[in-house]
């Protein structure tokens, strides 16, 4: 089968079926409706065979998270999902591997009412990069850039788990199946949080998506923000499987892990019973992890209450 039987057979949909695309795919351009008023949220990702995920993995599986990682990002902006692009390289013409990958993507993006509009598909080593636009009032976007001192740093979620699984795929610690099934499907099947970014517009003062580890992503709040944090340790919320882990274990999956993409956001003190309101209403738990402070850099409170400055250095694919 051919690069156009693929695509017309596995990812063009009834242009009845669209809501949100004047103009689906078929043509040079497809052509998105944007409501009146709002702005559009535009963010791409990539994922690479081999540095973003493994060979095994099932590849509906692989189209849920290619999907997912960038609807993370507009949730990350409180943004309302619209439309994405998918350019996808293949090893070969494999048509049962391109119909589970369409049957995981578009899954997911009926859920989130976002709509593949268009893309491009070639011969090379498997890669998946998606482009994703959104719409959100002006003024009610969630930055970076807008945490100040005082202000509660909160997380959705569970962190670390995705973490784990990779430790077990490196053969560093061993896991019961189903546990490893657990952890295994968050680092596969990342859930994006979109219901819950919306409801912190106009609440949140800053937010980011979890993707490269929580110090990593939360030094980039504080650089943008121009302010340091304070994060205890015991408040990270994390599994039962990650619980039962060794200390160090623990923490270098919960610090350091990466591929969560929970939302971490800050929010006034006096907010907290609103942001509780807004994380029951999405269907998704929060937690309060630290507080932003006035000065710069990043301490790390530890079980035993020591304070320890910690550097806020996530994952690098260069580094």
């Amino acid at each position: 089968m051919g690069e156009f039987e693929l695509i017309e057979r596995h990812f063009v949909r009834p242009q009845r079926a669209l809501r949100h695309a004047a103009l689906g795919p078929g043509d040079d351009c497809a052509l998105l409706r944007v409501a009146a008023g709002q702005q559009l949220a535009v963010s791409s990702d990539m994922l690479v065979e081999g540095r973003h995920f493994l060979s095994t993995v099932a590849p509906d599986r692989l189209g849920h998270k290619a999907l997912a990682v960038n609807l993370s990002d507009l949730a990350a902006c409180g943004a309302e999902p619209l439309g994405c692009t998918l350019a996808l390289a293949l090893p070969r013409a494999d048509e049962p591997f391109v119909a589970a990958l369409a049957q995981g993507l578009f899954a997911l993006a009926d859920r989130h009412g976002i709509e593949l509009i268009g893309g491009d598909l070639t011969a090379g080593p498997l890669n998946l990069c998606i482009t994703v636009m959104g719409q959100v009032p002006p003024g009610q976007a969630l930055l970076r850039s807008g945490a100040r001192a005082g202000d509660t740093l909160w997380v959705s979620g569970c962190l670390g788990d995705a973490r784990l699984a990779l430790e077990v795929f490196r053969g560093r610690l061993a896991l019961a199946g189903t546990d490893f099934e657990a952890v295994r499907r968050a680092m596969e099947c990342p859930e994006p949080r979109v219901a819950l970014g919306l409801t912190l517009r106009g609440l949140a003062s800053s937010a980011i998506d979890l993707s490269d580890g929580l110090l990593g992503d939360l030094g980039h709040v504080l650089r943008r923000s121009g302010v340091g944090a304070r994060v205890e340790l015991a408040a990270l919320p994390r599994s039962a499987v990650l619980a039962a882990q060794a200390p160090a274990m623990q923490n270098e999956c919960l610090l350091r892990g990466g591929d969560d993409y929970e939302l971490l956001f800050t929010a006034a003190p006096t907010a907290k019973a609103r942001v509780l309101q807004a994380a029951a209403q999405s269907g998704v738990a929060v937690s309060a992890i630290g507080h932003i402070t006035a000065q710069p850099g990043l301490l790390l409170v530890g079980d035993d209450g020591r304070e320890q400055s910690v550097s806020a250095l996530g994952f690098d694919h260069f580094g």
